[in-house]
Order: structure tokens, then C-alpha cells, then sequence
């Protein structure tokens, strides 16, 4: 028994031909697995030294990982944004509300300060004089340029003259758009325009209505964009002399050598009332937008301010000689210029002028015997400290006025040669406008044959931005 056990383990530890084969193929596949082991161990470890090396790459995926989402959280997410959106909308309407309230309230301030004359804008410190060569000479008058008016968006300009004829200006190019010719003395029936020398003009803040009045007692009205003829206001017994609108309205102010002024609703082409005062003719008139006018009464030599509503009016004193022209600076102040050779401004609150300059344009004749120059017109930018003057002595004067209106300050002066018989401001503040002619609008005292008849542009520039003040 012990021996069939020995031979039998024997015979099983001996190997056959089968095992043999299937061992060393075990073996084989150990050893290629051992190669494969090591060709993947290899290809790891290559692999841990690029993300090791590429830290923004494993950073990139791990943000990716994170940007996935349920699609409730991404319900969510454009949810905050779209409200986010709408909040900073709202603030931002919110801010452009306010910056209108804001502006609103502003002008209206402005507005209130106007009314009460309080609004002065200071802009006289940065004016620059022009050079003489900037200026511009818009000739087609055959006789004195004696009236003009610039119309509200500054584009265009009229003009009138003695010779009957009204001209339309381009502003930027100085080309002639229209002329009103003027007819000869007894076609009055026939001819649609003037007949007669013409003293002055006026138009409407919005632009609709031109009106021009002459020496024959008339008053026209035209249309300023087309120059045709609408109405004819009659009603004076001399020459009208003076005519303006009252802003924001169609009612028309007319004064006259008939030592009256008229009031008239242009819309219905109506007559309203007549106001009577002065003690001799009138020589110059305005108004701005409150229910009231002021006048110059010649050699009377009173001022005076006719508040319409109230049916009253109010005389002031101050010049030597004759007063010829009279323009507002604002509602509450004015300035007037006189053949005694002196400008003055004044305040409606008293009788007296505030300031005045006297040979403001200096004296001429001969030794002992020196007479001023005539101040024959006047302008004022509305609500600023800037006023200018116009007489022959061959310049056209600009002034500062001080702190409140009191006291003038002579600025610089443009060379101009001739009677500057008109000056006109625009709007802006741009430019101005001299109408001049070889004699006076008034009369034929003095001729000055080298000057020529037209208008005269002058550059307004500034150094800085303007200020402005409350008195």
C-alpha cells in the first residue's frame, strides 16, 4: 500500500506533455503581461507629468465640471439675470428722470429770474475783438440801410433801407435770397410794397409774421419764409417809427410820429387800442414778453414804460437832448441813446438812469466849439452784461455793463464808416449785425459819401464758457 501511494505521488509530480505546454504558455503570458505592465505603468506616468505640467488644463476641466447644471438651476440663474437687467434699467430711467426734472426746474428758474429781470449772464469778460478782416459787408441797398431785424433761428437776415426796398440775407453764405423792391411815391394803389422810406421792422418770435413800417403811415405784413404781402394796418397820422411783437404772442406794438402807440392782434389783422403820452414824436420802441412796451419820446426826452393790463405808464428823465433810440436788456432794465452824445441805462424802479456815459462815441467840430457824436442807435444782448453802440464816428462801440447794471465799461470797438443807423444781437450771442448808410435814418444832416450802404456782420467769439448770476 505504501508503495502505490510513493509511485502514485511520483507518477502525479512527474509533468506531462500537456502540462508542459500550458506552463510555458503561462509563462509566456506572465512575461508579456510584465511588458504590457510596464508599457502602461510608462504611458501613467507620462500622463501625470503632463497634468502636472498643464495645471490650467486640469483647472479648466474641473470649471467645467462645475458649469453643468440641472435645467431648474439654469431656470434659476437667467431668472437673476433678467431681473438684474430690468433693476439697472429702472435706475437708469430713474437718472434720466431726474436729470429732466432737474433741467426743468432749472429753466424754469431761469424763466421766473427773467420775468423778474434778476437773470444776468456774464459773458462780456470773454469776448474777443474781432479782426477786421472777420467782418462782413452784405451790399444790395441803393440808399441808408436804416432798419433790420435777425430772424429767430439766426439764418436769415431783413434789412430795409430808404430806398423803399426790404432784402432778405443767408446769414452764413451773405447771399441775397429776396428783395422787396420798393415803389415810387404815387404808385401806392398798384405796387404791393413800400413806397416810402422805410424806419423800422419787427418779427415775431416764432418766425410767422414780418412787419415793417414807413414814412407814409403804414404798416405791412409778410410772410418772412415766402416775402409775400399779407396785411396792410393802418391807423397812424404820421410816420411809424417804431415797431415790435410781444414774444410768444402775435400782437404787434407800433409807434409813431403821431406821438401815439398803437396795439394790434396781427392773427386777426385787427386794430386794439391806442395809447397817447408823449409830447413829442417817437422815436423808438420795444418789448420782451411781458404785457408792456417802453418808448423813446424824442425831445421830449423822457423814457417811458406803458404797462398795457394796467392802462398806466411810467415817465422817466435823465437825457440833455434829443433821445432817438431805446432797446431792453431784460425785463427790468434798458438802455437809450441820445443826440446829446450819451448812452444810459436804466431800471423801471427808478426815475433817474442807474449809469450813463456821455460823449460815449466822443466829440467833433472845431475847437471851443466841439459838438458830440450823435448816438444813433443802440443794442443789447437780452439778459447779459453786453450793450453796444453805433454812432458816425467810424466805429461801432461794445460795452460791459457793471454788476446790477450800474456802471458802463467801454470793451473794444469794430471800425465801421458810415451812420450805423440799426444793431441787432443774435439770439446766441453769435454775432451782430449793423445796418449803415451815408446818413442818418432820421434825416439828411450830414453825408458821408466814402461809407457804403449795407449791412455789416461781426463775429461775437469767446474765450471760455459764460457765467451766470442772480442780482
Amino acid at each position: 500500500m505504501s508503495s502505490f501511494f510513493i509511485k502514485k505521488k511520483v507518477i502525479s509530480a512527474a509533468p506531462n506533455k500537456g502540462d508542459l505546454k500550458r506552463r510555458s504558455n503561462a509563462d509566456d503570458g506572465k512575461g508579456r503581461s510584465k511588458k504590457f505592465n510596464k508599457r502602461m505603468d510608462e504611458e501613467i506616468s507620462s500622463d501625470s507629468e503632463n497634468e502636472s505640467a498643464d495645471p490650467s488644463r486640469k483647472q479648466q476641466e474641473n470649471e467645467d465640471d462645475e458649469i453643468e447644471e440641472t435645467p431648474q438651476e439654469k431656470k434659476l440663474r437667467l431668472a437673476k439675470l433678467y431681473l438684474e437687467q430690468l433693476r439697472e434699467e429702472e435706475d437708469k430711467r430713474a437718472e434720466q428722470e431726474s436729470f429732466e426734472a432737474d433741467l426743468i426746474a432749472g429753466r424754469l428758474q431761469e424763466d421766473v429770474l427773467e420775468q423778474k429781470g434778476k437773470l444776468q449772464r456774464l459773458i462780456a469778460n470773454e469776448l474777443i475783438a474781432p479782426d477786421p478782416a472777420e467782418v462782413r459787408l452784405l451790399r444790395g441797398h441803393k440808399l441808408s440801410v436804416t432798419c433790420l431785424v435777425i430772424t429767430p433761428d439766426e439764418k436769415y437776415i431783413f434789412s430795409a433801407s430808404k430806398d423803399c426796398s426790404i432784402i432778405k440775407w443767408e446769414v452764413e453764405g451773405g447771399k441775397k435770397v429776396h428783395k422787396i423792391a420798393g415803389g415810387r411815391k404815387g404808385t401806392e394803389a398798384r405796387h404791393v410794397g413800400h413806397t416810402a422810406h422805410i424806419l423800422c421792422m419787427a418779427i415775431s418770435s416764432d418766425g410767422k409774421y414780418l412787419a415793417s413800417g414807413d414814412m407814409n403811415k403804414l404798416i405791412l405784413i409778410w410772410d418772412p419764409v415766402t416775402c409775400k404781402h399779407l396785411y396792410k394796418l393802418k391807423g397812424h397820422r404820421d410816420a411809424v417809427s417804431g415797431l415790435a411783437f410781444r414774444r410768444g404772442t402775435h400782437t404787434l406794438y407800433s409807434a409813431s410820429h403821431d406821438r401815439s402807440i398803437k396795439v394790434w392782434s396781427v392773427d386777426e389783422n385787427a386794430y386794439v387800442e391806442t395809447l397817447f403820452g408823449h409830447q413829442d414824436m417817437i422815436t423808438g420802441l420795444d418789448c420782451l414778453s411781458r404785457e408792456r412796451c417802453v418808448t423813446a419820446g424824442g425831445r421830449d426826452r423822457t423814457v417811458r414804460v406803458w404797462k398795457i393790463a394796467e392802462e398806466s405808464q411810467l415817465v422817466f428823465h435823465g437825457h440833455e437832448g434829443s433821445i432817438d433810440c431805446i432797446q431792453l436788456i431784460n425785463e427790468e432794465h434798458m438802455v437809450t441813446g441820445g443826440d446829446d452824445g450819451s448812452i444810459s441805462v436804466w431800471t423801471v424802479n427808478k426815475k433817474k438812469p442807474v449809469s450813463t456815459v456821455k460823449q460815449a462815441h466822443g466829440s467833433h467840430g472845431n475847437t471851443g466849439l466841439e459838438q458830440p457824436y450823435w448816438v444813433s442807435s443802440v443794442a443789447a444782448l437780452h439778459n447779459s452784461d453786453i450793450v453796444a453802440s453805433g454812432s458816425h464816428n467810424s466805429s461801432v462801440q461794445l460795452w460791459k455793463c457793471g454788476q446790477g447794471f450800474r456802471g458802463l465799461e467801454p470793451l473794444f470797438s469794430v471800425p465801421m464808416t458810415g451812420f450805423v443807423n440799426s444793431l441787432k444781437f443774435s439770439n446766441s450771442g453769435k454775432f451782430l449785425v449793423a445796418g449803415v448808410g451815408q446818413e442818418h435814418r432820421l434825416g439828411r444832416w450830414w453825408r458821408i459819401k466814402e461809407a457804403r450802404n449795407g449791412l455789416y456782420i461781426i463775429p461775437l467769439k469767446r474765450q471760455a464758457q459764460e457765467q451766470e448770476v442772480v442780482q
